[in-house]
């Protein structure tokens, strides 16, 4: 006499799976690819999302202002004299020092700013005829 779970745990005719274990494999699929495609929908929303509030969100960033440390430029102002026709070629920010590389037709400087005092640190001249 045959009882019921033991015909199913015979594998099916060319495998080594039983019915039971097809069922539960072919679920498996079936969720994974659920998944997989709820995923890739959620990514391209949220690509899209992203997109659209692109152009928007530069507006409402502008009308907030940029906190940059509550120690660094502390509300504070300052000026650099620099001569007539100079250019700032580059600047560099490290910390709370900020170095700009200066052009003018009397040569090359970099100046040194401490940007918690808003004071020059050190200026240095770049002399090119000098080995």
């Amino acid at each position: 006499m045959a009882v019921k779970s033991e015909s199913d745990n015979t594998p099916l005719p060319g495998t080594v799976f039983t019915p039971r274990q097809v069922r539960i494999l072919k679920i498996a699929v079936i969720a994974m690819g659920v998944l997989l495609i709820g995923g890739f929908l959620f990514v391209i929303g949220v690509i899209a999302y992203q997109a659209s509030n692109l152009w928007q969100g530069k507006s409402s960033t502008q009308d907030k202002p940029a906190v940059v440390s509550s120690n660094v430029l502390s509300g504070r102002e300052a000026e650099l004299a620099i001569p007539a026709g100079a250019t700032v070629s580059s600047m560099a920010l490290d910390g709370d020092r900020l170095a700009l590389h200066v052009t003018s037709s009397a040569g090359q400087e970099i100046v040194v700013i401490d940007l918690t005092s808003g004071k020059v640190i050190s200026q240095i001249r770049l002399d090119a005829d000098k080995p």
